[in-house]
C-alpha cells in the first residue's frame, strides 16, 4: 500500500514538472516579440540610386619621360683634359665653357697646316711666272705648244695646292677652337664623364647636358590601339606620372610620332609634350588610351563599408527597410564613384555616409540633404 502511496507522489511531481515547462516558452514567445521591436529600428542616412552607364574604355600603357633635347658634348681635339669646370646637376647656359683641353697640340697642328700654306703660296706664284714666260715665248716662236701647256698645267695645279692647304688652315683652328669645349644649348649637366687629366679623344663624350624644360613622354603604342586612340600630331592624351600622385591625371599633347611601326614590336613610338609639369627625365609615366566604351555599374564612394573582410553596400529595399548586399568592386571612376562588378543589377538605392552595417530590416529615413 505504501508503495502504490509512493508512486502516486512521483507522478504528481513529474506533472508539475512538466507544467512549469511550459511556461519558459510562453515568455521565450515574449521575447521573440522583443526581437521584432529591434529590427523596427531606424536608421537616417542620405541615398544615392546605383547608376547604371557607359564608360569609356581605357588601356593605360607605359612610358618614360625624357627632355625635349639632350646631347654628349665631345670634341675633335685629342689631348689632355686640363680643367672641367661643371658638375651634374648644375644649369649651363649656351656657349658656357664646361671643358678645357690642352691646346697645345691642336696648335702645333694649326701651325703645320698655314706652314703647308705658304709653300702652297710659294709654288702658286712660281708657277704663275714660268706661264707667263711661256706665253711671252709661244708668241714669238720660241716655244711649243706643248711647252705652253705644260706651264699653264703646273699654274693650275699650283692653284689646287693652295685652296688645299688653305682647307687645312681653316680645319685645323676649327679643332684648335675645341679645346674649349661649350655648351651647345641652354640646359642642365646631367653626367660629367671626364676628370682633369683624362684623355680627350675624337668622338669620346666628355659631359652630357638636357634642355631643362619642355619634358616629353616616350610611349610605344601597339599598332591595333593607335587608330581607336585618336592621337594624331597636336591631339590631346591623357597622362601620369607614376612617382607623383599628386599631379593626378593630366593633359599632354601629341608632339612627334613616328611614320612607321617598329618591325620587330609593331608598336608606334609616340612623344607626348608634358608642358609645364616639372618631372625630372627618367622617370616612369603612363599614357592612357580611350579606346571605346563599356556598361557600367557604379555606386558612390560614400556607399562603400569594408566589415569582416568584406566589401558591403547598404540598400533600401521596396519596404523602406534597411538590406546589406556584397560586392566586388573594380576601378575608381570620376566623380568619387567606384565601379561594382558584381552584387548590384543597377537600379537599385543605396544608403551613404554610414558607420557601420545597421541591423538587418531596419527602417531607412532620407537625411535631409
Amino acid at each position: 500500500m505504501k508503495a502504490w502511496i509512493v508512486l502516486i507522489a512521483a507522478l504528481s511531481l513529474a506533472a508539475g514538472a512538466c507544467s512549469g515547462g511550459d511556461e519558459p516558452a510562453g515568455s521565450e514567445g515574449k521575447g521573440g516579440g522583443e526581437g521584432t521591436t529591434a529590427a523596427a529600428e531606424t536608421v537616417t542616412a542620405r541615398l544615392a540610386p546605383v547608376e547604371k552607364t557607359l564608360e569609356a574604355e581605357t588601356v593605360d600603357l607605359p612610358g618614360t619621360v625624357e627632355a625635349d633635347r639632350s646631347a654628349s658634348v665631345s670634341s675633335r681635339v685629342m689631348a689632355t683634359v686640363t680643367a672641367v669646370h661643371v658638375r651634374a646637376g648644375d644649369s649651363v647656359r649656351r656657349g658656357q665653357v664646361l671643358v678645357e683641353i690642352d691646346p697645345q697640340t691642336a696648335a702645333g697642328q694649326v701651325s703645320q697646316a698655314r706652314g703647308g700654306l705658304a709653300q702652297a703660296e710659294a709654288g702658286l706664284a712660281l708657277a704663275e711666272r714660268n706661264h707667263e714666260r711661256f706665253e711671252t715665248l709661244a708668241k714669238s716662236g720660241a716655244a711649243s705648244q706643248l711647252e705652253l701647256d705644260l706651264a699653264r698645267s703646273q699654274r693650275d695645279q699650283a692653284r689646287g695646292a693652295v685652296e688645299q692647304a688653305r682647307g687645312a688652315v681653316s680645319s685645323a683652328s676649327s679643332v684648335a677652337a675645341e679645346s674649349r669645349v661649350t655648351a651647345p644649348f641652354d640646359g642642365r649637366v646631367t653626367a660629367r664623364l671626364v676628370e682633369a687629366g683624362d684623355l680627350a679623344a675624337p668622338g669620346r663624350p666628355l659631359i652630357q647636358i638636357e634642355s631643362g624644360s619642355a619634358h616629353r613622354l616616350a610611349v610605344s603604342v601597339p599598332e591595333s590601339l593607335l587608330p581607336a586612340s585618336g592621337l594624331t600630331l597636336g591631339a590631346a592624351a591623357e597622362v601620369s606620372i607614376d612617382a607623383r600622385p599628386d599631379l593626378g591625371r593630366f593633359a599632354g599633347t601629341v608632339a612627334e610620332r613616328s611614320p612607321g611601326a617598329d618591325p620587330l614590336a609593331h608598336a608606334f613610338l609616340l612623344k607626348i609634350a608634358l608642358g609645364a609639369v616639372d618631372v625630372p627625365s627618367g622617370s616612369s609615366g603612363r599614357v592612357h588610351l580611350k579606346t571605346g566604351q563599356r556598361p557600367t555599374i557604379a555606386v558612390p564612394a560614400e556607399a562603400v563599408l569594408r566589415q569582416g573582410g568584406m566589401t558591403l553596400v547598404v540598400l533600401r529595399d521596396a519596404d523602406g527597410a534597411a538590406v546589406s548586399r556584397i560586392v566586388t568592386l573594380g576601378s575608381t571612376l570620376a566623380g568619387g564613384r567606384v565601379e561594382v562588378l558584381s552584387g548590384l543589377a543597377g537600379g537599385e538605392t543605396v544608403l551613404l555616409g554610414l558607420p557601420a552595417v545597421p541591423p538587418l530590416g531596419a527602417r531607412v529615413v532620407e537625411a535631409a540633404r
